[in-house]
């Protein structure tokens, strides 16, 4: 019973009381009923403001059980390889009068090679560059210099000015383990937002990626783990925390991730890192030859390499390769294949004789006129 119903009732006790005849007896009947009406307007007011009470606190927290297994494995990953994983920014110059330029400000991902103070990251971030920075945990940006930079590989390294003493290399893999379907990791920057995680598989293996100079680098990595920018330079990682890749590049319609990201391979990252830190510069792989420019050849409907010229006491003339004779027209040797694959492009040649190695043994597939032969020759580093 509420209050709002008790005040009819006390209402009567009054017009009671003043009845004729109602008298010190029926006064005191209609007393009564009035405090008995006040009483319970009183309780029920009291257990209106106690529930209002209770629904006002904070509800007690359900405990749960130990993250999954799975669960613990990325945390504990995580954990362990984020500090490696570094903030890379950089300031440019862009003119824009005749007397007149600005600062351009650019950001991207890297992590720690050695214990040196070198960082790797694309060479994209860094290309250009006046002033490059580099954050590590939640510390203050320390200047880096630019050691080295690939743009075939789409690779550079710079290196601290001031090292830390807690630097901590990233573990190191191999991206000829890796299966398609296997779980990969990446950690960077994305849109300036620090040290992100994104899962994944790998999609595919043995992508080509477009660089510079109708170059490609190949047996890139394909995966689906996000990857946007800001995450170029940034590790992708095996679920043991391993590097196997180097987060470069994405096909997206919008800019943004589409689930279709590309990464450099481990294995040719850990063959050009040391040769930028040690010259500055990575070996480039060839035969001694000059190659008729690719449009050309392919506005010729021609598929393959068409030799324009052939450097002395290289090993391309000690195999006795024949260039095109322009007052011929002889086309001389064409270069369709090498190690047992198929190239119809410049690009791809580059690609397999990098696939092969400077200082090993390629076998090429060549056509001089009707006639097609295999050729055995040594690789060389044609920037030594």
């Amino acid at each position: 019973m509420t209050g709002d119903d008790m005040q009819p009732r006390a209402a009567d006790a009054h017009r009671q009381a003043a009845r004729p005849g109602g008298g010190a007896a029926g006064f005191a009947s209609a007393r009564r009923a009035v405090l008995l009406a006040l009483a319970c307007s009183a309780l029920g007011a009291s257990a209106q403001l106690a529930g209002a009470g209770e629904s006002q606190q904070p509800r007690p927290v359900t405990p749960r059980g130990p993250l999954l297994a799975q669960e613990q494995a990325m945390v504990a990953l995580f954990e362990s390889t984020a500090p490696s994983v570094a903030y890379i920014t950089t300031e440019t110059l862009q003119a824009t009068g005749l007397f007149r330029a600005e600062v351009q400000q650019g950001a991207g991902s890297g992590f720690v090679w050695d214990a040196a103070g070198h960082v790797v990251t694309n060479n994209h971030v860094v290309e250009g560059a006046r002033r490059v920075f580099v954050q590590l945990d939640a510390g203050q940006p320390i200047e880096a210099t630019v050691v080295g930079a690939s743009p075939e590989y789409d690779l550079a390294v710079v290196r601290l000015k001031r090292v830390p003493a807690d630097l901590k290399p990233i573990p190191l893999g191999s991206s000829k383990e890796l299966r398609i379907g296997q779980s990969v990791i990446a950690i960077g920057n994305p849109f300036g937002l620090s040290r992100t995680l994104t899962t994944g598989i790998v999609s595919a293996l043995d992508r080509e990626l477009p660089t510079t100079d109708f170059r490609e680098v190949a047996g890139v990595i394909q995966t689906d783990a996000a990857i946007n920018p800001g995450n170029s330079g940034g590790p992708l990682l095996d679920s043991a925390g391993r590097l196997v890749g180097v987060n470069s590049a994405i096909k997206s319609a919008s800019g943004s991730s589409a689930g279709v990201g590309f990464a450099i391979p481990a294995d040719l990252v850990n063959r050009v890192v040391p040769a930028l830190i040690a010259r500055g510069r990575a070996p480039l792989p060839g035969i001694g030859i000059a190659p008729v420019r690719p449009d050309i050849v392919a506005r010729a409907g021609i598929a393959g390499v068409v030799i324009a010229d052939i450097g002395r006491g290289t090993p391309a003339a000690d195999a006795g390769l024949r260039a095109y004779d322009s007052r011929s027209g002889d086309l001389g040797d064409v270069i369709i294949g090498v190690n047992g694959r198929r190239v119809n492009t410049l690009s791809q040649f580059v690609s397999e004789l990098d696939r092969a190695g400077i200082g090993q043994t390629a076998e090429l597939t060549v056509v001089r006129g009707n006639r097609e032969r295999t050729v055995n020759i040594r690789v060389i580093d044609l920037r030594r």
